[in-house]
């Protein structure tokens, strides 16, 4: 399921990206937050947890993926692009294997329930910073 929407989506992203229907803020942003609230899915017990985590984890990375790359390769000198994109590659790989690894360290001292809560808010709280960014901003140039 979680594959089967990345698949889906991912290529709807990249092309909604190239004809300007959405930004790699928003797409990112709704990534980010859909993925979270899969996590958060997968709090709810039994079957419909599992399949609506799937669902909205495979749908939020769907967007994450190919509007994040596009965001780099089109912000990166072209002199840079092989560093950067092999780098951004090293950064997907370390979150392939520390969101687990977070999952596990606060589940073995809580339950897996917690270990997923913990995720989905690491992961909600960058949007939330982002939001809270440009409030601020926003405020101090209507004041200045």
């Amino acid at each position: 399921m979680l594959a089967a929407c990345a698949a889906v989506v991912q290529p709807r992203a990249g092309r909604a990206l190239d004809t300007g229907r959405i930004t790699p803020r928003s797409g990112l942003t709704a990534g980010l937050l859909l993925t979270a609230a899969g996590l958060a899915s997968a709090m709810l017990p039994g079957l419909p947890g599992v399949l609506l985590a799937a669902a909205l984890i495979g749908t939020g990375t769907g967007l994450i993926t190919p509007l994040g790359f596009a965001a780099l390769a089109s912000s990166t000198p072209r002199e840079r692009l092989g560093q950067t994109m092999g780098t951004a590659e090293l950064g997907r790989e370390l979150g392939d294997a520390g969101g687990p690894l977070l999952v596990a360290g606060v589940a073995a001292a809580t339950t897996l329930t917690y270990g997923y809560g913990a995720l989905a808010a690491l992961l909600a709280a960058g949007p939330v910073a982002v939001a809270v960014a440009v409030g601020v901003r926003r405020r101090r140039t209507v004041g200045a």
